[in-house]
């Protein structure tokens, strides 16, 4: 595996009285698009949330050799491009505007005065997401699939080093699903570490380098996506059976059968 650019070691999460997440170690390189998977309530957004200092957690968190928690929160926001779930948008925005909050962290305090390079910036985040069309439509008016691209462009806008993205194709029809993928796949080809929290483990076992599989608060699996998703995991972790091949050199993982 190349160097690792963030890492974890022994990551706890309470929220309330109850364990989320249970010492969770692990190591994960630039350059890679990581899937994390695991069944509903396993703890995948308190991991994302916890990885970008989002919620309090207990261990040792590193990123681009830096501990987290020497980070200012401005700092932390130049280095974790987030993508929630749901993709919200409550103001009636141009969606130019909404994809520039991307450049708040770099002292882009107001859309309209943007610096050369941050409208640049935004162009590209814009093209990289296909949603040039849609720059002076308010937010408010687009369907849910093109706000959640229009959210998409925002975290691209950020060109921040790592990429937290959850469920980022939810909301979407599958030409769109491979569409945004394909762009998480090219930003991480372009050296970025992108963590794509997803419920879909044939784009997982398609698109990534690396799967992490949770299950109950516990990182139970994780590598190469053939091997991390074994069979014995499938069982086990998900209950289900799973159809395997390759197409074009990629693996091919579809969900079968209980178990």
């Amino acid at each position: 595996m190349s160097e690792a650019f963030l890492t974890a070691q022994g990551l706890n999460v309470s929220l309330g009285r109850r364990a989320v997440l249970h010492d969770v170690t692990l190591e994960l390189a630039a350059g890679h698009l990581v899937a994390l998977v695991g069944p509903n309530g396993a703890g995948k957004t308190t991991l994302l949330r916890a990885l970008a200092g989002l919620v309090p957690a207990t261990g040792h968190f590193a990123v681009g050799g830096q501990s987290l928690s020497s980070l200012s929160l401005r700092e932390r926001a130049k280095r974790f491009a987030y993508l929630p779930q749901g993709h919200i948008v409550h103001w009636p925005l141009a969606s130019r505007d909404i994809v520039a909050l991307g450049r708040y962290p770099h002292g882009a305090t107001d859309p309209a005065r943007l610096s050369p390079g941050d409208v640049e910036a935004v162009a590209r985040a814009m093209q990289a997401a296909d949603v040039e069309e849609f720059a002076d439509r308010r937010a408010t008016e687009l369907s849910g699939g093109e706000r959640s691209r229009v959210a998409l462009a925002r975290v691209l806008a950020v060109e921040a080093p790592v990429i937290l993205a959850d469920e980022p194709t939810s909301s979407l029809d599958p030409r769109h699903q491979l569409d945004v993928m394909t762009t998480l796949r090219k930003a991480a080809d372009g050296g970025v570490l992108v963590i794509v929290v997803t419920h879909d483990l044939g784009l997982a076992a398609r698109f990534s380098d690396r799967v992490l599989v949770l299950s109950n608060g516990r990182l139970v699996s994780q590598g190469k996506p053939a091997d991390a998703l074994s069979e014995q995991v499938m069982a086990e972790v998900f209950r289900i059976a799973a159809y395997r091949a390759e197409h074009r050199c990629e693996t091919v993982i579809v969900p079968w059968a209980d178990v």
